[in-house]
């Protein structure tokens, strides 16, 4: 059983957010997978489903990003998933606007979801897809910039994006870490002449 969480903030103001990259792939995900409408408990919404005949729990915890990590320890816990079998799903300031990049642990990046839940899980090793989406330009804060809604031009190339997003995730679960990072890592190398 794998715990796939994806980091936002709730309520409809915040939807449309860089900072809420991770509801949105696991949203996608979700739809991908037949999930069932989620459920409200544990502080999250929780819905359940199968990749590639592993059971999977989606989890978008219900409180503000910087306390993530409550809820995701107590479904964690609940379901007895260990940190290993968890993946977190996050927007990222260090990558170009679409960019991913699959890792195995790691610091927080300053990132205050992930920083609640290194505190809560105990520990920095748990699966991570990052989502780019660039640096703000130089007259903005950071943390006007994640909360402000994707450009015009950014939205139209979301879709495709977040399906990527949502393809990489399952391929953690489906074919190993190593697999899909071989994979979606390497492919934005080749893409791009980029280093991963």
């Amino acid at each position: 059983m794998w715990l796939v969480v994806g980091l936002g903030n709730p309520g409809r103001q915040y939807a449309g957010n860089r900072h809420n990259a991770g509801f949105m792939v696991v949203d996608e995900l979700m739809r991908q997978s037949g999930a069932g409408t989620p459920r409200r408990r544990l502080g999250a919404e929780i819905a359940e489903a199968a990749l590639g005949g592993t059971k999977v729990i989606f989890c978008k915890p219900m409180d503000f990003m910087n306390t993530s990590g409550f809820a995701i320890r107590r479904t964690a816990a609940f379901w007895k998933i260990p940190p290993a079998q968890t993946v977190v799903v996050h927007d990222d300031m260090d990558l170009d606007f679409g960019r991913l990049k699959l890792a195995e642990a790691g610091g927080t990046g300053g990132h205050n979801g992930l920083r609640s839940i290194v505190t809560e899980l105990g520990t920095e090793s748990f699966c991570r897809v990052r989502f780019g989406i660039s640096r703000p330009p130089p007259a903005w804060e950071g943390a006007d910039y994640v909360l402000a809604d994707f450009s015009p031009e950014e939205r139209r190339a979301l879709p495709d994006l977040l399906e990527e997003a949502a393809g990489a995730t399952r391929a953690i679960v489906e074919d190993g870490l190593v697999a899909a990072m071989n994979r979606f890592n390497r492919r934005k190398k080749d893409e791009t002449g980029d280093p991963a």
